[in-house]
């Protein structure tokens, strides 16, 4: 499904540089496991509530520790109150191994519009099988339930009239917010997350209207975010730390090694992209001694691209837009991008690629006004003097 141009012998060189044989990293990663301390020594109590919902307890702040090993535990987590006065309960499963080992937490559902995050977690905590491992996984799945529940990326507040508040820019919340959101998040991070997690991966897709492939964001300079992003089989990562509030930045602040993969379009389901992150997020269990088994694909056999700024295109005019150009095709500067057109058909724009690279996101939606981001492109540079960083 992915356009995969041949990799010169510079690039396989630059990738061998990067990234280690899946026989080296399994028993490196294994070794890393038995050594390593845990990033959150301090834990909390398991609070349960009384309430069954769906045959499923429910909970306001959660230790894993306290599970009983060998088994898979559903559960609901108690998240803000409504304006109603009642909660958002937010879904929770723990895989929790028969042996102790790493807890890695999986997490989807921060936008309400990215159906295939929720679905690659679904897939993989299907797949895992607790008398058979040493650790814990736990997914939390449907975290910005508001959102969710009317498939909007965005939370929808009604404290000062009716907002949308972007909940991947409110991390790592306040219990005692100025908005539910925040509270939202501060509850969900401080008493879910946080307290039991050694590991994090932040699961998303594109937005509505905006398409991306397979693709991950992250800082390789720490060195288990290098190594579990380049243990998927993906073609591209935005080796980047993006921005202030995310999720993934949240843990990374907490001493959480933690990164986001991107699978693929909004809205539906992907059942082409989301095997290659249930591969992936498989062989990082593998990697760090949770599951036994063989690593499968990795980057290297993606050919993967690795870019250190996502530089947008932005649309200078209202009109139709025609794009020329697909996902993970590569541009060079000045090269002809996407035609838009006004009412009458006559062309009122032109775009190229201000960059070398490799195009990260496209615009899906048939028109746009000016200043939307038409696409952006993963870069092998720094970004351009006076151009602002794509955003998700």
């Amino acid at each position: 499904m992915f356009n995969r141009p041949p990799v010169n012998r510079r690039r396989r060189s630059l990738m061998q540089s990067l990234l280690i044989s899946p026989l080296a990293l399994s028993g490196i990663g294994m070794a890393q496991a038995q050594v390593s301390t845990p990033a959150n020594p301090a834990r909390i109590s398991t609070v349960y509530t009384g309430d069954v919902i769906n045959g499923k307890k429910v909970v306001s702040s959660l230790n894993t520790d306290e599970l009983e090993p060998g088994k898979k535990h559903l559960l609901y987590f108690q998240g803000v109150q409504m304006s109603t006065g009642q909660h958002w309960y937010v879904s929770v499963v723990v895989a929790k191994g028969a042996r102790p080992g790493k807890r890695i937490t999986l997490t989807s559902g921060v936008h309400g519009d990215e159906m295939s995050s929720v679905h690659t977690v679904q897939t993989v905590m299907g797949q895992l099988k607790p008398a058979e491992m040493s650790g814990t996984v736990m997914a939390v799945l449907d975290i910005a339930r508001p959102a969710m529940e009317s498939m909007q990326r965005r939370w929808p507040s009604s404290g000062r009239g009716f907002e949308l508040t972007d909940m991947n820019r409110e991390w790592p919340g306040n219990e005692n917010g100025f908005s539910a959101v925040s509270r939202q998040a501060g509850l969900v991070f401080n008493r879910l997350l946080k307290p039991n997690t050694d590991l994090a991966i932040d699961f998303h897709t594109g937005t509505t209207g905006l398409d991306v492939p397979a693709f991950h964001i992250g800082d390789m300079r720490i060195p288990d975010v290098k190594t579990m992003m380049l243990l998927y089989p993906v073609p591209a990562i935005w080796d980047n730390p993006a921005y202030p509030g995310v999720l993934h930045n949240a843990y990374i602040d907490a001493g959480i090694p933690s990164f986001t993969p991107e699978v693929g379009v909004a809205r539906r389901l992907d059942l082409d992209m989301t095997p290659i992150f249930v591969e992936g997020t498989m062989n990082v269990f593998k990697h760090y001694g949770v599951m036994p088994g063989a690593i499968g694909r990795t980057a290297v056999d993606a050919n993967v691209y690795i870019g250190k700024s996502a530089v947008p295109v932005l649309t200078t005019h209202g009109g139709f837009i025609e794009v020329l150009v697909k996902l993970n095709a590569k541009v060079t500067p000045g090269q002809k991008v996407a035609i838009q057109r006004n009412a009458f058909g006559e062309v009122v724009a032109e775009y190229t690629s201000p960059v070398n690279g490799l195009v990260g996101g496209l615009r899906s939606d048939a028109t746009s006004e000016p200043g939307n981001v038409l696409l952006f492109i993963l870069a092998d540079a720094a970004p351009l003097s006076g151009s602002a960083p794509y955003l998700e």
